[in-house]
């Protein structure tokens, strides 16, 4: 199954909710289409990004790379609610590499 991984920047929390609402909005939104293999948090330049890897159902590449962009969208606006946002990337495992989709 084709692996991806996502990275999102984190700005700040919305009011009223707690730093652990973020990755749980992140992987409750992305299990409800795929399996998430794993999900941390990371400091990116003292910015706190949230990294979360998850199987797409094997289709074609392009349709592949679709659902994981289609996915993620759908993930970074699930954590929005709870939180304010940055840069969105989205990766596919290559041959052993991270390469952007």
């Amino acid at each position: 199954m084709p692996s991806f991984q996502t990275r999102l920047k984190i700005t700040g929390l919305k009011p009223g909710n707690p730093p652990e609402a973020v990755m749980a909005a992140a992987v409750e939104a992305l299990e409800t289409r795929h399996h998430v293999e794993a999900n941390q948090l990371e400091l990116a330049g003292g910015v706190p990004q949230l990294h979360l890897r998850f199987l797409v159902e094997p289709t074609s590449y392009s349709g592949e790379n679709s659902q994981a962009l289609e996915s993620a969208a759908m993930m970074r606006d699930a954590v929005e609610r709870v939180a304010v946002t940055g840069n969105l990337m989205v990766l596919r495992r290559n041959r052993g590499r991270w390469a952007p989709v």
